[in-house]
């Protein structure tokens, strides 16, 4: 029997893989398409090739006008200005960044119908404020412009290994009675996701309502399109975010990085792991895999409650939405042991608020002693390059670890590129020997923390849905700067290393490749 389920896996992970290579074979071949429809048509009539020109100009000024960074605007205009063809169509089809009014308006019209359902909590913001004013800044900002709350009453968990997450997630999901979200960005179907999916498919059966959701690109290399009959087949609904398909589609590159368990709207989990057997140290394609992850109790799992429903009933028009959400916030009576604030909050393309992006710069700013962070791509934009070299001029010991295996390399390249303006200024690079360390965490003095799926790299912090979790709570961050510790002693210090720049060549490549780090 397990070796019928290891051939099934195999062949549903090959039939994924050639649906990748034939859409990306099928973009490819629209991209060729136009540039020899235009190519040709600028040969025929030289009025076509000024409107072409014309039209890439006025892209191009539209480009330099927007609220960006110009680490965002500058690769596009180089690329327009360069092959106007092969530019505009590039941008029309990656560039926008999902900015279709239809999906906007879908987005807009699911939240304005959840966040109302979370409260104000300005008793506790101001109570936050009391104790500490530049933590309550970052808070302020999170309810703000992200329309998430602080909450107390809530106790946290921190797992400085994937694998404990998962056994907790088990635990959990078992003892559910009412009803259990999933979503994430990859799931495989293999040794990992087979515990939770039976555990899942037994809660079903007792009558729990199940709901799992996937991004399509994320799991293309692990699963196929029959996975989500095969759960519904054992009364598990699913839903997939955004299909990779042939065809102009201007939400392509937007994809759900989210990574969100909630259990009866009283237990949830959240962190850098998806449900693959890598992340749980089963297989080892980059050596070690070091991954980390949090569980929620009490009042603040409401905001991972509705992080969910808006994924869920935004992703698709044909969809059979939820008319009734009160159903999904259940009073609670739980009483939390710890005292200290946390922020479950959301980011979103949809919208020009670079929340994840913000948070890390408000982390660098507020920090006194010490800002460490751990991503497993560094590729960021010229202002948080600013924040996280200003806090090193003053005095602030302020760490970044990456893989000291890559899962990508052309992507680890872009990484290092960034070194040495970094370490030039005072920052200190770690890279984790053991292997590829997945987790996005940051940790500032003590008493600040944020853990969730929000990677330093464009993708992430400008393209993609995400979620995290900011922390007020020193016994909290304490513990992850004792992981963190942990680490750094793990890890190989390349500051020196890159301090004293690199070879010409290296640099001309790295420079090549940083202009396009946006599509990476």
């Amino acid at each position: 029997m397990e070796r019928e389920k290891t051939c099934e896996t195999k062949a549903h992970t090959k039939n994924g893989i050639k649906r990748m290579i034939f859409v990306v074979l099928s973009i490819l071949l629209e991209i060729i398409f136009l540039f020899l429809l235009v190519s040709r048509l600028n040969e025929l009539a030289v009025w076509i090739e000024g409107a072409v020109r014309l039209f890439s100009m006025l892209l191009v000024l539209g480009i330099y006008s927007q609220q960006k960074t110009s680490s965002m605007k500058m690769p596009w205009i180089i690329l327009i200005m360069a092959v106007p063809a092969v530019g505009v169509f590039l941008y029309l089809l990656i560039g926008l960044n999902g900015s279709t009014r239809k999906m906007r308006a879908r987005y807009t019209a699911i939240d304005e119908k959840l966040l109302p359902l979370l409260p104000l909590n300005k008793e506790l913001q101001q109570e936050l404020a009391k104790r500490d004013p530049a933590a309550a800044g970052i808070a302020e900002y999170l309810h703000t412009f992200s329309g998430y709350p602080v909450w107390q009453n809530t106790d946290v968990e921190y797992y400085n290994d994937a694998a404990l997450g998962l056994e907790a997630q088990l635990a959990a999901i078992r003892k559910a009675r009412s009803f259990i979200f999933m979503e994430y960005h990859a799931i495989e179907d293999k040794t990992s996701w087979r515990r939770l999916e039976d555990a899942l498919a037994e809660r079903a059966a007792a009558g729990v309502e199940v709901r799992v959701f996937y991004d399509d690109m994320g799991s293309i290399g692990f699963i196929n399109t029959d996975f989500v009959k095969k759960l519904a087949a054992r009364g598990i609904r699913c839903r997939v975010f955004n299909p990779f398909m042939p065809g102009l589609n201007f939400f392509l590159n937007n994809r759900d990085h989210r990574k969100i368990t909630v259990v009866d709207g009283e237990v949830g989990f959240t962190g850098g792991y998806n449900l693959a057997d890598e992340y749980f140290n089963l297989t080892h394609p980059y050596g070690e895999w070091k991954d980390t992850g949090i569980r929620l109790e009490g009042d603040a799992v409401r905001s991972l409650t509705v992080t969910f429903l808006e994924m869920w009933n935004a992703v698709r028009e044909g969809d059979k939405d939820d008319a009734i959400f009160r159903k999904f916030f259940p009073k609670s009576s739980y009483k939390a042991g710890q005292t200290g604030f946390i922020v479950p909050y959301a980011d979103s393309p949809m919208d020009n608020e670079h929340v994840g992006e913000e948070v890390y710069i408000s982390m660098a700013e507020k920090a006194e002693r010490y800002c460490y962070f751990v991503t497993p791509y560094l590729i960021i934009t010229d202002e948080m390059t600013h924040a996280l070299t200003l806090a090193a001029k003053r005095g602030v010991d302020v760490r970044i670890i990456t893989p000291g295996i890559p899962d990508k390399k052309m992507v680890y390249s872009v990484t290092r590129s960034f070194y040495h303006a970094l370490v030039s200024s005072g920052v200190r690079i770690y890279e984790w020997t053991p292997g590829f360390c997945h987790c996005k965490m940051s940790v500032t003095d003590d008493k600040m923390a944020t853990c969730g799926t929000i990677n330093l790299d464009y993708r992430s912090l400008y393209h993609h849905f995400e979620n995290g979790c900011w922390i007020y709570d020193r016994a909290l961050a304490e513990e992850v700067r004792r992981d963190f510790e942990g680490m750094f002693a793990q890890s190989r210090d390349v500051t020196e290393t890159y301090r004293t720049g690199r070879n010409a060549f290296l640099r001309f490549g790295q420079l090549i490749l940083r202009l396009f780090a946006e599509l990476l």
